[in-house]
């Protein structure tokens, strides 16, 4: 994996969330991959696990923008904004989630750094 592949995978990620396809976000992850959403949340394992979670996203309005990233072999932080509108509320949250990726470009773990006190409403 090469750090274009690695970007164009964030890239996939962040399109693949706003969709709200559940298992299309399970899909990007390796078979025994971790997330941790936000850290300190319990570690979820597995694809059907990681499947549950990005559950929440089914039929929500989303709009998801890559601010920065970087990578370094086959690791990368990224920060980006997610926008989530419910009726005439806005909420924004902008986490900074850190994957590593394996040599076939799956994500191996995720652990996402944001709190609920860095949710704004517009």
């Amino acid at each position: 994996m090469s750090e274009p592949d690695i970007n164009a995978t964030i890239r996939t990620y962040l399109d693949t969330v706003a969709t709200g396809d559940t298992a299309a976000v399970a899909a990007l992850y390796a078979p025994d991959a971790t997330l941790e959403d936000p850290v300190g949340s319990d570690v979820r394992r597995g694809r059907d696990a990681i499947a549950e979670f990005y559950g929440g996203l089914a039929g929500a309005e989303l709009t998801t923008e890559l601010l920065t990233a970087r990578v370094c072999g086959l690791q990368a932080a990224f920060h980006f904004r997610v926008v989530t509108t419910a009726g005439d509320a806005k909420y924004i949250v902008e986490p900074i989630d850190v994957m590593t990726f394996d040599a076939d470009g799956l994500i191996t773990s995720m652990r996402a750094f944001w709190a609920p006190s860095d949710m704004t409403v517009a």
